[in-house]
């Protein structure tokens, strides 16, 4: 088992923050219709057990958003009274949309079994992303269709609903004011599809924040905007004054489906967080800040300018744990959004329903040996920037980048990082530390103050959710679209 080793230390607050004292030693807000996200991008991720019986449970989380159908995490739920958002990833909408057999099949196998605890069912992953074109649109509302019809026909349909989450990029509000936000004029005609197809079947709207992103873009709004500070400068849109991004958000996405003709479609917020490392304004401390800010908000239920005493109905918070190999097509920043490490640990305060506790931690982890792959420096490394690029292609070091938690250990000791990463992603293998002879296996923790260098969880005896599994399921459907109608 991993030696105990310190976790991350707040740094000092920076300006701006002050009010992080205020959520320290305020009493804990009341419960709201909060939950979180789990996803599965990780190289070694814990146990679906462990993640529900350690985390979920212990720290009193009443919902949570899987990323996709993992019978791991869906079997570890199941019985937990945790309420659960199975998500469809974007690689099956197209088989999902062309055979009902194939929505049947999926149902069958990844909602009945389990369907006590299932509450909603997301067809794609923000597949109006500008970034994701579009490639999965035409697809998108035929899927979440079959998928309806296979909950009718199954019987579950009065027990879940089908949302679709969409990223807030699919409305315009370049002004940052919302009383001009509109649909995207591209996705116009999908939209109206899929808004009709949500409320013939009473279901709600799901958005995606991403806070950072508008942060890193919106060189006019202060960070204070973002954190739920008070402002002595407010957003002023007519007569009107925003004081946060997330009512802006939300009064935008409604100023949107009012002029779409659907005013009054319940609202879910499917994804908002701040993240922790890998970008600069990526900390512990302000994560913190944002975080608490925002179930603070959420706690009071005073709604939006726009929606006054009505808040979205439910808000998922983004993310449960860090995840190495999640895409970092948006930034960096992506794989660094866990209220938790990849190991379970927490790295600050939020209420997530235990109240004025600390969050419990993943007890009884079980890592990797305490072996690290370093830089010989007795070597000649005159040549080792391509070993560190191969390193780097192949393993995460979005840490290293500016602002991130190792970005300031320098060379070499940026190489050693690089090559430590590649080697526990690679389950410590003695070749995975070669690198042309400029490796070195050490037993000696090369951390350097808040630049952990990670021991990898041993996954060796464990089940989780597995890509080949996952592509064997894409296999499976498509036979089924194929073959079968």
């Amino acid at each position: 088992m991993r030696p105990s080793r310190s976790r991350h230390p707040l740094p000092p607050l920076a300006p701006g923050l002050l009010l992080l004292l205020l959520h320290a030693l305020a009493p804990p807000a009341a419960a709201a219709a909060v939950g979180v996200n789990w996803g599965f991008s990780s190289s070694h991720p814990l146990p679906a057990a462990q993640v529900v019986r350690g985390l979920l449970l212990p720290n009193s989380v009443p919902r949570v958003r899987l990323a996709a159908a993992s019978p791991d995490a869906l079997a570890a739920l199941s019985g937990t009274g945790v309420a659960v958002t199975v998500g469809v990833p974007n690689e099956l909408l197209r088989p999902l949309a062309t055979s009902r057999k194939a929505a049947a099949a999926w149902v069958h196998d990844n909602v009945t079994r389990y369907a006590s605890g299932v509450r909603y069912v997301a067809v794609g992953d923000e597949s109006f992303l500008l970034n994701h074109g579009q490639r999965n649109q035409s697809f998108l509302v035929s899927a979440a269709a079959n998928i309806q019809r296979a909950l009718v026909d199954a019987k579950l349909s009065n027990k879940m609903k089908v949302v679709v989450p969409c990223s807030s990029d699919v409305y315009l509000n370049t002004s940052a004011l919302p009383s001009k936000a509109y649909f995207r004029p591209e996705v116009n005609e999908t939209i109206a599809e899929l808004l009709s197809f949500l409320a013939n079947h009473s279901s709600p709207f799901m958005v995606e924040l991403n806070p950072f992103s508008s942060f890193q873009h919106k060189k006019n709004l202060s960070l204070d905007y973002y954190l739920f500070q008070l402002m002595s400068h407010p957003v002023s849109d007519g007569h009107i004054k925003y004081d946060n991004y997330f009512d802006a958000s939300i009064d935008a996405l409604i100023t949107a489906l009012t002029k779409a003709g659907f005013s009054n479609m319940d609202i879910i917020v499917g994804r908002v967080g701040w993240p922790s490392d890998g970008a600069v304004n990526a900390t512990p401390a302000i994560a913190q800040s944002f975080m608490a800010g925002l179930v603070n908000h959420l706690a009071r239920k005073s709604g939006t300018p726009l929606h006054p005493k009505m808040p979205p109905i439910e808000t998922y918070l983004f993310s449960l744990l860090d995840e190495d190999q999640r895409s970092i097509a948006s930034g960096s920043y992506e794989r660094h959004h866990g209220i938790f490490t990849f190991d379970g640990q927490a790295k600050y305060y939020v209420n997530l329903g235990q109240g004025s506790k600390a969050l419990e931690n993943a007890p009884d982890v079980q890592y990797l040996p305490s072996k690290w792959c370093v830089l010989d420096n007795n070597k000649d490394i005159s040549n080792v920037s391509s070993s560190f690029s191969a390193a780097c292609s192949n393993a995460d070091c979005t840490a290293l980048l500016p602002g991130g938690s190792c970005s300031g250990i320098g060379w070499p000791g940026n190489v050693s990082y690089a090559f430590n990463n590649y080697y526990q992603q690679h389950d410590q293998s003695e070749e995975s530390c070669s690198f042309n002879g400029l490796g070195l296996i050490t037993t000696v923790d090369p951390s350097l103050d808040n630049c952990l260098f990670n021991l990898a969880i041993d996954t060796s005896t464990a089940s989780s959710f597995h890509p080949i599994l996952f592509m064997l399921q894409i296999f499976v459907l498509f036979f089924c679209t194929y073959n079968l109608l």
